[in-house]
């Protein structure tokens, strides 16, 4: 065969393929959109938001889900969490949107009616085809959820770190508590975590949705702060929280980590944390 032929040859079957990439990304965007839509209104974004924190706690009819799931420590003392989906797409040109919602605990225990968020941009890249990735942040502090509470953007690295947040159980876990960064990130990619960076990342208050919703332009302030009472479409939400707060680790293993973006597993110590944040670089 001459060069010529052999490179004919490759020529097709990379077409082929880049055909096939191509109609699976389609594939992928349409389902992602269609996630996104259907979370679009208030009801929809906290029965999408229960779903996704489903799948990053620990389930409590089976322990040892905890050993891959957000500790029960790091839920337990939580200020708040954003919820948010992500689908990224594109051809050359790269696009992501995302929503979700954003919680508060308030000083008797509870949790706050729900704020509705959203995050995009747009980016050049040679990439093809699409990808939907959850996010869970965690609020370690008041000044996070304060950050949420005042509207406008929310630009992680930027007026708030993050850091990547431990997964497991144990003194380990504990000890990443001592000092916790403002916020702990958890995201998730084809049911893995995924440890991606949310570095330059805004989220933005949804005044729209919450307008619709309430039934007037409330503050994301007065909703985080507890003057909006929780609506019962956020129940499901309420419950998972509350089911994996209340999970027996006895008898568990002391194991933790923290995922990378390449997949690895870096096992956690006492004062190890990884952050991404505008001052850590």
């Amino acid at each position: 065969m001459s060069v010529l032929d052999k490179f004919k040859k490759g020529a097709a079957k990379a077409g082929i393929q880049a055909t096939a990439f191509l109609k699976e990304g389609s594939s992928r965007v349409q389902s992602g959109s269609q996630s996104i839509a259907q979370g679009f209104s208030l009801p929809g974004e906290a029965e999408k938001a229960a779903k996704i924190l489903a799948t990053f706690l620990a389930d409590p009819d089976h322990p040892e889900s905890a050993l891959n799931a957000v500790p029960k420590a790091v839920l337990q003392r939580a200020r708040g969490l954003a919820i948010f989906q992500v689908l990224k797409a594109g051809f050359v040109f790269s696009g992501k949107a995302g929503s979700g919602v954003v919680i508060a605990r308030l000083p008797d225990g509870s949790w706050s009616a729900p704020s509705c968020i959203a995050t995009g941009g747009v980016g050049w890249g040679l990439q093809i085809g699409a990808d939907i990735t959850d996010f869970v942040v965690v609020l370690n502090s008041e000044d996070a959820v304060r950050a949420f509470s005042l509207g406008g953007n929310v630009t992680i690295g930027g007026n708030i770190s993050a850091a990547a947040g431990p997964i497991g159980t144990g003194g380990s876990v504990q000890a990443s508590l001592a000092h916790p960064a403002p916020m702990f990130s958890y995201s998730k990619s084809k049911g893995l975590f995924a440890g991606l960076s949310l570095e330059g990342t805004a989220l933005i208050e949804r005044k729209d949705a919450n307008k619709a919703f309430y039934g007037s332009a409330i503050p994301a302030r007065d909703i985080l702060g507890g003057r909006v009472p929780p609506p019962e479409v956020a129940s499901r939400l309420y419950e998972i929280i509350e089911a994996a707060e209340g999970l027996d680790e006895s008898g568990l293993p002391d194991e933790a980590y923290v995922p990378t973006e390449t997949g690895e597993h870096i096992n956690v110590h006492p004062g190890n944390q990884t952050v991404f944040d505008a001052g850590a670089n």
